[in-house]
């Protein structure tokens, strides 16, 4: 590619930031995200009230399940692709480029820097599955990977490796690829911070019209979908964590309770932005985190300490058969977690990139990538070591609810594997905060995400913009568990999950774009 090229697709530009904004009754809106995405959201919810939540459920997961059918291998080999790519770029000369140009320094201290990043990424994800996935596997709950024979020592080895095979590289690969291109665009190239500046290599000058409108719209709602299924299923545990714990039985009632209550702390955190909220409460949740993980740690000592690299083992030496999707014996597993889990994470990518992005200007990319894949990855080896590998235990020695019974409700199975050990109250307690505030930091910084896409790309949008997504957010996941209950979440995920085929397309040609761009970088032109 000649320079006069590089130029052109990069540099050309005379777009500012804004410029196609409404400023009116206190709001700063970029008028065709903003209103189509609001209408859609609004046709959605009105849908939803008209519809029995039962035949909606049945027609997504209909969807859902030609998607993956169809398109497994598509999935399978894109989510290879991003760690490749991701990988050969942290030993590339890219990564002594810096995000903000070479002077830049970040913003946020290394230790709060992570803490935004996992929290906003996984953390509730963990809470709900840290110990029923592994026990899932392990006991053939809905299958076992590649077939290994359920209840076994080899079917231990494996559900432990194929529970980090969903929560290690390849999702965060994901979620790098779209944080690094938006950092990149917006810190070195000016461009806004929004998902379609990343393909101003590709479309030029029409990333600003109506290419670049129905990219940021198919954003917009990805995320608040993916933000609503993630506040239900989150408020489910949160309740029944409640209810578990102090013997109520609030039903719905209690869940829309604790979304109203969560939605209230989301809007003070968004209202005192990223400094005085969201990195406050990231900063507090890995402190929980950290607390309980010990706790559980040296209580369960015997079992924590040999499983850690019995996870390791299982997750090196199966990465590669898990990776595989051509020729599986266990068709039926690969399709219901990890093509499921691909398209999910996929779906779930324009908000943890965009936050991600927000926060890691003045890194360079080899240390943004680094951190970004193999720190989270780390610190997931310990928690599904700990938490898996104590559930397991007690299923194999019959100790407690999960040992007599067997995983039988995914809200409940942390708590459950919590009576059986010292202070297991204390210890639910406490699980509930850290999910709580895990539920809080999600929606605070999926507002702010949302915000800045519909504002055009401006950072600081007006606080009433940053209320509104926060409202919203909390009023989609009350209505939909209000109307249809786990349905309701449930038909919600499978339409999230089909949003992953559209976004797989979307980020292998981001992939292109990033290199188009970096390119033009002058330390990388030869």
């Amino acid at each position: 590619m000649s320079e006069e090229h590089d130029k052109y697709s990069i540099d050309s530009t005379d777009y500012t930031v804004g410029q196609d904004n409404v400023q009116k009754w206190g709001l700063d809106i970029h008028n065709s995200v903003f209103g189509i995405s609001a209408g859609l959201i609004v046709i959605f919810l009105i849908a939803i009230l008209v519809t029995d939540p039962q035949t909606a459920k049945s027609a997504l997961d209909s969807i859902k399940t030609d998607i993956i059918n169809n398109f497994d291998a598509l999935f399978m080999w894109a989510a290879n692709f991003f760690v490749i790519f991701c990988l050969a770029l942290i030993v590339s000369p890219y990564g002594k480029i810096r995000l903000g140009g070479d002077d830049a320094v970040p913003t946020h201290s290394r230790l709060s820097w992570l803490a935004m990043l996992f929290a906003a990424g996984m953390g509730i994800g963990l809470m709900f599955w840290g110990v029923a996935e592994p026990l899932a596997y392990y006991t053939g709950w809905f299958e076992t990977p590649l077939n290994v024979a359920p209840n076994t020592p080899e079917a231990a080895k494996l559900a432990m490796g194929a529970t980090m095979f969903h929560w290690g590289l390849h999702p965060w690969a994901i979620y790098a690829v779209v944080a690094l291109s938006l950092a990149f665009f917006t810190y070195n190239k000016g461009l806004p911070l929004s998902i379609r500046s990343i393909f101003y290599p590709i479309l030029g000058d029409r990333a600003w019209g109506w290419p670049g409108h129905l990219i940021d719209i198919l954003a917009v709602l990805a995320t608040l979908f993916g933000l609503a299924t993630s506040l239900g299923l989150g408020a489910q545990q949160a309740s029944a964590g409640i209810d578990h714990v102090f013997g109520t039985s609030g039903g719905v009632g209690s869940q829309i309770l604790v979304i109203i209550g969560v939605s209230l702390l989301a809007i003070i955190s968004v209202v005192r932005g990223i400094d005085g909220g969201v990195k406050v409460l990231s900063n507090a949740n890995m402190l929980i985190a950290l607390v309980l993980l010990v706790f559980v740690f040296l209580v369960g000592f015997a079992v924590a300490i040999g499983n850690v690299p019995t996870t390791i083992m299982g997750y090196v030496e199966n990465i590669i058969p898990l990776s595989n999707p051509h020729g599986r014996e266990d068709e039926t597993w690969m399709h219901g977690w990890t093509v499921s889990y691909w398209a999910w994470w996929i779906s779930w990518s324009p908000f943890v990139g965009m936050f991600i992005a927000r926060v890691s200007r003045g890194r360079t990319i080899r240390e943004f990538l680094i951190a970004v894949l193999l720190v989270p990855t780390a610190v997931t080896i310990l928690w599904m070591s700990i938490y898996g590998g104590i559930a397991i235990d007690q299923v194999v020695n019959n100790v407690g609810e999960l040992g007599t019974n067997g995983l039988t409700e995914v809200p409940l199975a942390m708590f459950q594997m919590f009576d059986a050990l010292p202070l297991s109250n204390i210890l639910s307690f406490v699980a509930i905060i850290l999910v709580l505030v895990f539920f809080i930091t999600s929606s605070d910084s999926g507002s702010l995400v949302i915000d800045s896409i519909t504002a055009g790309g401006k950072i600081d949008a007006p606080v009433p913009q940053r209320i509104f997504w926060a409202v919203t957010q909390g009023a989609v996941a009350a209505a939909l568990l209000w109307i249809g209950g786990t349905e309701a979440i449930q038909a919600l995920q499978a339409g999230a999950i089909s949003a992953g085929l559209p976004f797989t397309i979307v980020l292998l040609f981001m992939c292109l774009s990033l290199l188009l761009g970096l390119r033009t970088e002058p330390r990388t032109k030869k």
